[in-house]
């Protein structure tokens, strides 16, 4: 059972990373933002990767016990957006990740590092 929003911001994290999501990012935007806490980018090389990214994050969060408020752009797999309440994930076809640049956007946010366990 997930207890804090840094070891659901860990199991995310090991999720992308699972799936083989690539420049993972986790920024901090609690300071920034009502939003959430946390914003995670990463991207996969095709729709595929990005769908099967997507599905490992949303199995693990229920698996865990934390409820997924939203998924946006899954049947498309070019920009998904995952609603975990305290965290958002942007999981990005690498094209678009390119074009859109969330980081430039958030640049005010510190990046953290949630380590890949097991």
């Amino acid at each position: 059972m997930v207890k804090t929003v840094e070891e659901l911001a860990r199991l995310v994290v090991k999720a992308a990373d699972d799936k083989k999501a690539e420049n993972l990012k986790v920024l901090d935007i609690s300071k920034l933002s009502v939003i959430a806490d946390y914003f995670m980018i990463c991207h996969g090389n095709n729709e595929r990767q990005v769908q099967a990214i997507v599905r490992e994050i949303r199995d693990q969060a229920h698996k865990n016990g934390y409820d997924v408020r939203g998924i946006e752009g899954a049947d498309e797999g070019r920009w998904v957006l995952v609603d975990l309440g305290d965290i958002v994930i942007h999981v990005f076809h690498r094209e678009d990740r390119e074009f859109y640049n969330l980081e430039r956007l958030w640049k005010d946010a510190e990046e953290v590092s949630f380590a890949v366990q097991g």
